[in-house]
């Protein structure tokens, strides 16, 4: 191979309170035995992503941009109610990118066979030109699969299965999901009509409406609509859905988990043969998987006493899952990479673009339909 450095994005938070995210140049590194080094070229910007990339704390009103070309930093103020919860990272450049897709131009003795293979992995720093990782961390594609195609393998595609696998887990036999129709939304509705599972989708738009009712859903509630409560307790009832996961945290005022509980609990009393001041006896759980809306999360306590609010995380849910069941999950999304877990983009952007100011904006924004997939080599 000709090339001797790797370009990749950096995110370092100073102790002067500054968000710098800028361009490095590091040496190629030569695969181990058992390792496989791969020609980055696609990695998509989740959400989870941002957190490393801009934090969470970012002023995206002090945002500038200094320099030219490979020297270019785009530059930002830590909001200073912010700046402690920054401390164990402060002056310390990190690789962002959780995830990507791309084909593997070098390997270790013991994995050369897999030289040539276009593979989805989610190493982390994969906001790289080349990455090395271990081949056991590389999930192989089908031949005429692209590395645009297999970039979002992970994260989406089995958060989504990870739903389905919790559902069954906690004895629930529905769900809730809301933002809808982003695109792990989208794949979410078809892995549930594929495996039979009721599914409740809630979205903020009427053509969100129609995006999932092409996809053949069933349930699609719209937060913007002035029947949207009548219509959500209307869809539990049908499909006696009781766990919900919701994206947003804060969603429609900070009061969107609450009034998914709220509906929950009228939804369960429809059925119910006698009054009890407790509420009624049905379990009700709403996870809390995201942060799109920033809002503080709103519970007017109108639902009883069965009822949880939580947090959700893919990693500990994989641990939870276990490694057998989790194999499985990776090869139903290898196997339909083009199909239930399809991943489609907005825009396709360069390392310099990901450092220019309208660009930073649109992606924090971290609005639904609109996906960046970030091309290290454009």
């Amino acid at each position: 191979m000709s090339e001797q450095t790797s370009r990749e994005i950096i995110s370092t938070v100073t102790s002067e309170g500054d968000i710098t995210i800028s361009i490095a140049k590091v040496a190629i590194p030569t695969p181990s035995e058992n390792e496989v080094l791969i020609k980055v070229e696609a990695a998509p910007i989740n959400p989870s992503d941002l957190a490393l990339l801009t934090t969470f704390a970012a002023d995206l009103d002090s945002l500038t941009v200094s320099g030219s070309g490979d020297d270019t930093v785009a530059s930002m103020k830590v909001r200073p109610a912010l700046m402690k919860a920054m401390t164990p990272r402060l002056d310390q450049p990190m690789q962002a990118g959780n995830e990507g897709s791309g084909v593997i131009v070098d390997a270790g003795a013991s994995v050369k066979h897999m030289i040539g293979k276009t593979v989805g992995v989610a190493g982390g720093a994969m906001y790289s030109q080349y990455r090395c990782v271990p081949a056991s961390s590389c999930l192989v594609m089908d031949d005429s699969t692209t590395p645009a195609e297999a970039a979002s393998s992970f994260v989406n595609p089995l958060t989504a299965l990870a739903f389905v696998e919790t559902m069954k887990m906690e004895n629930h036999t529905a769900m809730v999901n809301t933002a809808a129709a982003s695109n792990l939304g989208q794949m979410l509705v078809k892995i549930c009509k594929d495996d039979g599972v009721p599914l409740v989708n809630i979205v903020r738009k009427a053509e969100q409406v129609e995006v999932l009712k092409n996809l053949g859903a069933e349930y699609v509630v719209n937060t913007s609509d002035a029947n949207f409560t009548k219509d959500l307790v209307a869809a539990l009832i049908a499909t006696g859905a009781t766990l919900a996961f919701d994206a947003t945290g804060g969603g429609n005022e900070g009061k969107l988990p609450g009034q998914i509980l709220a509906a929950m609990e009228v939804a369960a009393n429809a059925t119910a043969k006698e009054y009890s001041r407790y509420g009624s006896d049905t379990y009700k759980q709403v996870y809390i998987y995201g942060g799109l809306d920033q809002s503080p999360t709103i519970l007017n306590r109108s639902f009883g006493m069965q009822w949880g609010l939580g947090g959700w995380l893919l990693t500990p849910m994989i641990g939870r899952i276990g490694m057998e069941k989790f194999g499985q999950m990776r090869a139903r999304v290898a196997s339909e990479i083009k199909t239930t877990f399809a991943s489609h983009y907005t825009q396709e952007i360069s390392f310099l673009d990901m450092l220019q100011p309208e660009t930073i904006r649109s992606y924090v924004k971290q609005a639904t339909g609109e996906k960046f997939l970030v091309n290290p080599h454009k």
